[in-house]
């Protein structure tokens, strides 16, 4: 078994390329993450994870990570990206973790994932104590990309 992520924080992210896999790669470097090897997870955030403003991680790190993004080749087309995660009344259980992308602008992609999070809460019957949301936009220029994430780590 791996272990269990200790730490996670919230980016987003913004890019421009030539090509639709190199404006992703920008919109990595912007938020912050463009240099670890990204692990993709589904939605849970372990129990007592602690929120930290910024992450240092060694370049090459395998990166626990949850995100949503979206790229498009659609000069003048407006994306957008968001991240959402619930935090639960009890410390020992586990929150959860929403993503969002889409054709639209950053306050309605945080309201669609932030009511993503409480709706999974409820589900789940459990308690929500808070929700900490970034969202991000983009007017493409070319070949643009977003991204909003939730990076998990390991206390060092």
């Amino acid at each position: 078994m791996l272990p269990i992520p200790e730490k996670f924080t919230l980016s987003v992210g913004k890019g421009e390329g030539k090509e639709k896999l190199t404006a992703f790669d920008a919109a990595l470097l912007d938020a912050g993450i463009g240099n670890m090897n990204l692990l993709r997870v589904s939605s849970v955030l372990p129990p007592r994870c602690v929120y930290v403003e910024k992450m240092d991680m060694p370049f090459g790190a395998l990166l626990p990570i949850a995100y949503g993004s979206i790229t498009s080749d659609v000069p003048g087309e407006t994306i957008a990206a968001a991240i959402g995660v619930g935090i639960p009344e009890d410390a020992d259980s586990f929150g959860m973790i929403m993503e969002f992308s889409g054709f639209c602008k950053a306050d309605e992609a945080a309201q669609r994932v932030e009511s993503m999070v409480v709706e999974a809460f409820d589900m789940r019957g459990l308690k929500l104590k808070e929700v900490k949301v970034k969202a991000i936009d983009h007017v493409v220029e070319v070949c643009g990309s977003v991204i909003a994430s939730c990076p998990l780590f390991y206390k060092l």
